[in-house]
């Protein structure tokens, strides 16, 4: 979930920009995964697939690192955090790299990390990320409402964001949402896996 404020200084540029992107892979094993028409057709196979990214920063920059994204997600199809590693490494080395702007966030129905110039691919031990002016505000209000049973990921992503732009300056409520389904048994811990061998 993303807002869509755009500041230049202390003025508001734009309100309603789109922070987020859906990045599909072209290929898989030989096999073309998705087609724009096929997201168009509302095929829900299809708008399950792919990476989400989400950026703070200068937008340019942001651009720049998600076309580097997904040229490395086309070399290490279905490998999200390699792909998200061997960007932080041209990032971080680099010259021209070195000079961007902008963070990103990136998840797929396994993984999301958070990737900064610094070279660091963070994944949050509790599933929380956030990025940019209001994303501390937002990760603690999301934090405090994990534990309630009621409230589904989406609606403790919108209370979250909705306590961060009542809290920064910066951060709107003008959101747009992105989600991903998480099939069972999608994700497990490395010490689950290596429990069982």
């Amino acid at each position: 979930m993303g807002d869509g404020m755009v500041s230049m200084g202390s003025v508001i540029v734009k309100p309603n920009a789109k922070k987020i992107r859906r990045i599909y892979p072209k290929t898989m094993g030989g096999e073309r995964l998705s087609t724009p028409s096929d997201i168009k057709d509302g095929n829900e196979k299809a708008t399950n697939e792919g990476t989400i990214v989400g950026f703070a920063g200068t937008t340019a920059d942001a651009f720049t690192l998600l076309e580097r994204l997904e040229g490395k997600l086309d070399e290490h199809p279905g490998q999200l955090a390699r792909s998200c590693v061997e960007l932080a490494k041209g990032w971080r080395t680099d010259k021209y790299l070195r000079r961007l702007e902008a963070s990103l966030l990136v998840a797929d129905k396994k993984a999301s990390f958070n990737i900064t110039g610094n070279g660091d691919v963070l994944e949050s031990h509790d599933g929380v990320l956030g990025v940019g002016s209001g994303s501390q505000f937002a990760i603690a209000a999301a934090r405090a409402q994990m534990d309630n049973p009621d409230l589904s990921a989406e609606d403790v992503a919108k209370k979250a964001m909705q306590i961060a732009s009542e809290m920064c300056i910066y951060t709107n409520d003008n959101f747009m949402v992105e989600s991903l389904a998480v099939e069972e048994g999608d994700s497990k811990d490395e010490d689950e896996t290596e429990n069982e061998k």
